[in-house]
């Protein structure tokens, strides 16, 4: 299983990844940080990025904070690094 810590920045003009020199990965999102779309936002968008049904994503914590941990049990931390890299910027 492995683990995906991030950023979320909701109201963004698309969905898009932004992955650092150091590894950090930002999540922009083009829904609202409210009534939790922007928590539905972004476990769809990493389901199609990851390749993996949006159903076997859990989000563990961060439900009402920028900073987020997603569960991934279907991908390794080798996949799921390797899924983040090839997804297009």
């Amino acid at each position: 299983m492995a683990t995906l810590h991030l950023k979320a920045k909701p109201n963004a003009r698309q969905n898009a990844l932004e992955l650092a020199a150091d590894g950090a990965l930002t999540v922009r999102l083009h829904a609202p940080a409210q009534d939790g779309k922007a928590n539905d936002c972004l476990l769809r968008f990493l389901a199609t990025v990851l390749g993996v049904p949006r159903s076997r994503l859990t989000l563990v914590s961060g439900h009402a904070a920028p900073f987020k941990k997603v569960d991934v049990p279907d991908l390794t931390d080798a996949e799921l690094r390797a899924a983040l890299l090839a997804h297009p910027k």
